[in-house]
């Protein structure tokens, strides 16, 4: 290998690289980045071809793939083909192995094939992938004609005739997309690959070059299947789409297509970003970009693949609906092609016409062009004018007002009529909690709220379907679906200047007062039953009555559940579970109890106590316990025991109790009446370490805790209960895990000292590029105890640590309600001293300093 040409032509490479990089920095236009290292590229190519394998005679040179087209990015490969005849080939391998090596040791990635014309035409007529990279071959060395005989050869009508090339093409273009889910809106994205990505817009132009013969999407408009506005739009969002992928390679170093959380950050400053504040991240303004980008690709790329289809098949005929409204092939189109123009209005009448023909597949290209045409026309005075207000109430009381606003989202309509969802478009949360866009997971919400009326979400939701017909008004839990997250990213409390959106929107759309102020008061207050519930005791009816107060009102109450399961199931796939159903249905259920009780009603502890003994004892003798025996056994049940425990829960301890030999560890495990979690009871001498040792062992066995009550018999003996969920899909198989649990709960029970050890674990990938501030809030309750709330970053056996701290800090455990939002824990902790005295200053301080370093050294 000639080390002179190497060395100069890697020299050459890196200061080209360096040069195009600064430029690129400097804001200089993507595709002249590109264009201008595809040049370079091809200088040192075609000096290797002529310096190196000495351009050897019959072979020419072609550059195919991306290379091709001139759309080199840094780290893709150089695709070449080498065409010419068998005898050519076999005369030029030794030249074409020094050729390739040398491009390799220069620092470029060459992916190759040598061919004949008749080779290439065989390969291409067995796959379309080849096929399709050969439609963007140039000449790099040798003879031009060798290439128009491959395009001569490729044009055989046997060789993917038009047709064929589409339908293959539109597969693969299906195919691909559902491998992400059918959706651009992805954490992490594949900007090339994904929907609404860069291969999209290539799929479109191969589509285009085979069906037209023409070089790029925008000579489309010289043959009426492409508009100048939408020409413009595909031009800039490739320009958005290419600037992130340039910069993705150079960031990451190496030629990748995912926006991982890995790179999103330093891409996102390379690329000019800046925080704006805490709730307008640089991540998240550059993700917008991207996501509306996406978006944009997807509208457009349906309309194209509509027209390419159309040209295929021809014109059909026409099935008239009213004055303004057709079906043609299948789709809705607008009569009068300046319809929306001669009077805007129509803009909203084609949701309600497409709302009340279900057949319809969906919009006709040339009427989709023309309303993102007319989009322009939904101005102030558009939405000030009341027929267009009152059109758009009359679309919220539809049968399936989600879907029409879903439409309306998509083709632009409704970011255009309400600017403040236009404005969450595409705005992503830079966390793992909220797995789509604000406006991705604002119609997912309202497809929820709409199932609710359909027996089958049942199966889902247990109350939803039993709660929907005794809605006053559906529309306005739309509402407040639709406005209850969109103020964010604007600084503030979203909540509070949702709710000002949404009383602006019914004041000025003729909703009445009352409707008003329970739009209103359910955008304010649409977290607050999602944090009752998992933050609070629900068992405790001073929080049912505070929680209550807040609801005031039985339609309140329904609507305000109602909002909250769909929002929390519309927040994340992987976030609605069956235990998270039944415990919002037990606040439901209990506030509903409390509201029509009267809120001045207070159930007093010793009536509580009263009611809860006779009905834990009618348990028990319908089970064949005698009273002597149930009193022997709630001698050592202090009166907490019969606060904070269900009949139920008292029941079937003290049956297992009464079975438990005396000094010894009981451990019952049974499914919990939530389904998909496991109940456990402990019934262990309370010695100090108990809860730590409890809670790592259930981490060693992959379990989460998401509530614990601890309780102390009058013996010295642990009345303490877990609930428990699978640590991967949060749902627990009873029959595969219950008797494992008891058996390991109770081995380490038995042990002395207890082990109180948790096991380390690594931190996943995308956990370690997200930090929860740590947050530690101490006060005192009524009770006597401390009570200390922890926020901070997730990490696999997280609770174990801490409990591992409190056990050397000697303090003891008497309650524990858990929850993680994504990366983000948010815990809550009664505790005492072991004299069950509350946290002095100076325990606290040594508290908190410990909980740091356990936090800070799961940094590492």
């Amino acid at each position: 290998m000639p080390a002179p040409w190497v060395d100069t032509a890697r020299t050459t490479l890196q200061q080209a690289t360096a040069a195009l990089e600064r430029a690129f920095d400097d804001g200089a236009p993507v595709a002249e980045v590109l264009l201008e290292r595809c040049r370079v590229v091809d200088a040192q190519v075609q000096s290797a071809w002529s310096e190196l394998a000495g351009a050897p005679p019959g072979l020419t040179l072609l550059a195919i793939g991306g290379y091709g087209r001139r759309e080199l990015y840094p780290h893709s490969d150089i695709d070449l083909l080498l065409l010419g005849e068998a005898e050519a080939q076999q005369a030029a391998q030794a030249a074409i192995q020094t050729f390739l090596a040398g491009l390799w040791d220069a620092g470029l990635q060459p992916g190759h094939a040598v061919r004949s014309v008749a080779q290439c035409a065989a390969a291409a007529a067995e796959d379309l992938t080849i096929a399709t990279a050969l439609l963007d071959a140039r000449v790099l060395a040798g003879e031009s004609a060798a290439l128009e005989a491959l395009e001569a050869a490729l044009a055989s009508p046997e060789i993917w005739p038009p047709k064929a090339f589409f339908d293959g093409k539109r597969e693969e273009l299906r195919q691909r997309h559902a491998r992400y889910n059918d959706t651009a809106y992805n954490l992490e994205p594949n900007i090339k690959e994904g929907p609404g990505g860069l291969r999209d817009l290539h799929t479109l132009a191969w589509m285009a070059k085979r069906l037209f013969g023409v070089r790029t999407l925008c000579e489309l408009g010289e043959l009426g299947l492409l508009g100048a506005d939408e020409a413009a739009t595909l031009e800039r969002e490739y320009a958005v789409l290419a600037r992130l992928r340039t910069g993705l390679h150079w960031v990451a170093g190496r030629r990748e297509e995912r926006l991982l959380f890995d790179y999103q950050t330093t891409l996102a400053r390379r690329l000019g970003f800046r925080d704006e504040h805490s709730e307008n991240l640089a991540v998240e303004q550059m993700m917008q970009g991207y996501f509306r980008a996406a978006a944009m690709v997807l509208r457009l790329s349906g309309r194209l693949l509509q027209r390419f289809e159309e040209s295929l098949t021809g014109p059909c005929p026409a099935t008239v609906i009213d004055d303004d409204f057709e079906v043609a092939g299948g789709y809705l189109r607008l009569r009068d092609p300046q319809g929306f123009e001669r009077d805007p209005l129509r803009l909203l009448d084609l949701f309600a016409v497409w709302q009340a023909h279900p057949e319809v597949r969906g919009l006709h290209s040339t009427t989709a062009q023309a309303l993102g045409e007319a989009l322009d026309a939904i101005d102030e005075r558009f939405r000030n004018e009341p027929r267009a207000r009152a059109r758009f109430v009359q679309l919220l009381r539809c049968p399936d007002a989600a879907e029409v606003l879903a439409r309306m989202a998509h083709l632009g309509v409704l970011g255009r009529y309400l600017p403040a969802f236009g404005r969450v478009a595409g705005r992503m949360q830079y966390d793992l909690f909220h797995v789509y866009t604000v406006d991705q997971h604002t119609l997912v919400v309202l497809r929820n709220i709409q199932s609710f009326r359909d027996a089958s979400s049942r199966q889902r939701f247990s109350l939803a379907y039993e709660i929907w017909p005794r809605l006053r008004k559906p529309e306005l839990l739309l509402l407040g679906g639709l406005f209850h997250d969109i103020a964010k990213g604007r600084g503030g409390d979203h909540s509070t200047l949702g709710a000002e959106e949404a009383r602006r929107f019914c004041r000025d759309h003729g909703f009445s007062a009352a409707d008003t102020d329970l739009v209103a008061w359910l955008v304010e207050h649409h977290l607050a039953m999602s944090t009752t519930a998992q933050r609070e005791d629900i068992a405790d009816p001073e929080v049912i009555a505070r929680f209550a107060r807040l609801v005031g009102e039985r339609e309140r109450l329904d609507y305000l559940y109602l909002l909250t399961v769909a929002d929390i199931a519309g927040t994340s796939p992987k976030l609605w579970n069956a235990w998270k159903d039944r415990l919002l249905a037990d606040l439901y259920g209990a506030t509903r109890f409390a509201l029509r009780r009267g809120l001045r009603n207070v159930v007093h502890a010793a009536e509580r106590i009263a009611e809860a003994r006779e009905e834990a004892r009618a348990i028990l003798l319908a089970h064949g316990m005698d009273e002597a025996r149930i009193e022997r056994v709630w001698e050592e049940f202090p009166d907490e025991s019969f606060l904070r425990y269900r009949p139920a829960q008292i029941a079937w301890q003290t049956l297992g109790i009464a079975e438990a030999e005396p000094g010894r560890p009981r451990v019952l495990v049974r499914p919990h009446p939530r389904p998909g979690a496991l109940e456990v009871f402990v019934y262990s001498p309370d010695t100090d370490g108990l809860f730590a040792a409890v809670t790592a062992t259930l981490d060693r066995l992959g379990l989460n805790v998401v509530e614990a009550r601890v309780v102390t018999s009058t013996r010295g003996m642990s009345l303490d209960t877990f609930q428990v969920l699978d640590a991967g899909s949060e749902f627990v198989s009873p029959e595969r895990r219950a008797a494992t649990l008891a058996e390991s709960l109770t081995r380490t029970l038995s042990r002395r000292p207890l082990e109180v050890s948790a096991v380390r674990r690594a931190i996943p990938r995308q956990l370690r590029h997200f930090r929860v501030p740590l947050k530690v809030e101490f006060s005192d309750n009524v009770a006597g105890r401390t009570e200390m709330s922890l926020v901070c970053t997730d990490r696999p056996g997280l609770l174990a640590q801490v409990a591992a701290v409190f056990r050397a800090a000697r303090l003891r455990v008497h309650d524990a309600r858990i929850a993680t939002f994504g990366e983000r824990v948010e815990d809550f902790f009664q505790l005492s001293d072991e004299h069950d005295a509350p946290l002095s200053e100076a325990a606290r301080a040594e508290l908190l300093e410990a909980l740091a370093a356990v936090v800070d050294a799961g940094r590492g």
